[in-house]
């Protein structure tokens, strides 16, 4: 057993799955790249077979990536792993990560397998892919529903096949702490060859106890795995957040005696990237990573901070990536200044033409906010990234009216297909007016099930950042966008969940 813990990062693949949260793969590789420079040891870029789309996502995601392993999900079935391991030919290093159900609901319900084609399916599943890839990791899904005998029985038959980690889910978040670190801790010890793989951990959030589930998957049972999201993101209540699990096993080394290659300096600028990626706006209270997790309101709190910092904090702000100094640039900084800042929060810029264009932006928004913080310039770049993907509608001007008593008017001018068109209409808002004028074009027939603004930063100069969800034909994306004038970022936001539903592929939905 190593005195190592693994953090597999699953934002990419599970985190993807939450509704409204699904990513282009430019935008998969920006956060690969963030997730690299925090040390993350596995990345589990995406599900190729899924979608063409997702395929592409892996595969650039392998090729850029070097410093952490790089990871596919399949289905245990041939065509599945085959793809998988197509999409990471050209890492650095690999891993294919296979699954398939065995608790008797989903064995009966969902596979309509017996627990006998079942254990057949998952044995020749890892033999073939561990013929392409070296590093085979298996799950059984709903594994903590799934009867104790049986899931021995299969796990104790993929070690023999070559599976190098065994992960054993709790898919639907039915755990309970002590619970499932002994059933983990049973399995160890009842597998004949469990020494032969990692052990590792993957709970969901349906009862706000995934990351006290993976530590005590962790310190009772023995994992040396536990699989993680930035900011907990991911389908229905969300996974067991990496920031936590990270800061919980640092902070508490006295009793989990566990080293991490993790650069947690990096936490901060990762969570900022995921939320504005995906428009999922972390609560000021999260622990961690949100707004509020290092400020103190109490008087007494207060005090006590002043006179000595560890009275009522347990981490150093600085440590996960908080400063004191917020305020990066302004209109009088350079290009190197800008190109520097770029790099610090961990964006990669294609070629030195995409660095000008996101500095000329920088410098136009620069002249109309006085102050630049490090929220702001991702907001910029993932708008620059995302008007640069020869996406079917974007963005060029926007007029409106308003005055108490009268109907608002908004006339929006954008683009289709590179072509200017215009839409008017009123509404009964400025906001609902202008989105309304873009509708009246595109006739989309989406619903609009979220609307929500954000402030970037903390004054009234600050950039809004608005997301938009739309839902259609059983297809739900976010949109998001970003302006110092709300209207505008509210059309930046729908012209964006617009290109989403345009280009988005349906995807097979896996549970992990």
């Amino acid at each position: 057993m190593t005195d190592k813990l693994i953090i597999f990062d699953t934002t990419l693949r599970d985190g993807e799955q939450s509704p409204g949260a699904s990513m282009t793969k430019d935008e998969k590789l920006r956060i690969a790249r963030l997730l690299e420079r925090l040390k993350v040891d596995v990345i589990e870029a995406g599900f190729p077979a899924s979608s063409n789309g997702d395929f592409e996502a892996v595969r650039l995601v392998a090729n850029a990536i070097k410093d952490s392993t790089v990871c596919g999900l399949s289905r245990a079935n041939d065509r599945d792993i085959s793809r998988a391991a197509e999409a990471l030919k050209g890492a650095a290093s690999s891993r294919i990560h296979t699954f398939i159900a065995t608790s008797p609901l989903h064995m009966e319900k969902k596979l309509r397998m017996s627990p006998d084609e079942v254990f057949e399916q998952a044995k020749l599943a890892v033999r073939f892919a561990r013929n392409l890839v070296g590093d085979v990791e298996f799950s059984p899904e709903d594994g903590y529903r799934s009867d104790m005998d049986f899931l021995c029985r299969v796990i104790e038959a993929v070690i023999a096949e070559g599976a190098t980690t065994i992960n054993v889910p709790d898919t639907v978040g039915y755990a309970i702490p002590e619970l499932y670190g002994t059933f983990i801790k049973t399995l160890r010890e009842r597998v004949p060859n469990s020494d032969k793989a990692i052990w590792s951990v993957h709970c969901h959030n349906d009862l706000g106890m995934a990351v006290a589930n993976s530590l005590a998957g962790v310190k009772i049972g023995g994992a040396r795995q536990v699989e993680c999201t930035i900011n907990g993101l991911g389908e229905r209540a969300g996974n067991c957040s990496l920031e936590e699990i990270v800061m919980a096993v640092k902070t508490r080394r006295d009793y989990f005696g566990l080293d991490m290659g993790i650069d947690a300096q990096h936490l901060l600028a990762a969570s900022r990237m995921v939320s504005q990626t995906t428009g999922f706006v972390v609560q000021p209270n999260k622990a961690v990573v949100g707004a509020n997790a290092f400020a103190h309101a109490s008087g007494i709190h207060q005090d006590g901070v002043l006179k000595a910092r560890d009275t009522y904090e347990i981490m150093r702000a600085e440590d996960v990536g908080w400063s004191h100094n917020k305020i990066v640039l302004g209109k009088l900084s350079g290009r190197n200044a800008f190109k520097q800042r770029l790099v610090e929060l961990g964006v990669t810029m294609e070629s030195e033409a995409d660095i000008n264009t996101a500095f000329a932006r920088f410098k136009e928004l620069a002249d109309r906010k006085s102050e630049i913080f490090d929220e702001d310039i991702l907001a910029l770049v993932s708008d620059e990234e995302g008007s640069n993907v020869g996406e079917q509608f974007g963005f060029v001007s926007l007029s409106q009216h308003s005055e108490t008593g009268e109907r608002p008017q908004a006339r929006v001018v954008f683009t289709v297909q590179g072509k200017e068109v215009t839409g008017e209409s009123d509404g009964n808002g400025p906001v609902d007016a202008s989105l309304k004028a873009i509708e009246s074009h595109v006739r989309s027939g989406a619903e609009m099930v979220l609307y929500s603004v954000n402030a970037i930063s903390g004054s009234t100069e600050s950039q809004g950042e608005v997301t938009v969800r739309l839902q259609n034909a059983g297809r739900v994306v976010n949109g998001v966008g970003a302006d110092p004038d709300i209207v505008v970022a509210s059309a930046k936001a729908y012209l964006s969940a617009l290109n989403k539903l345009q280009s988005q592929a349906d995807k097979v939905v896996a549970q992990g």
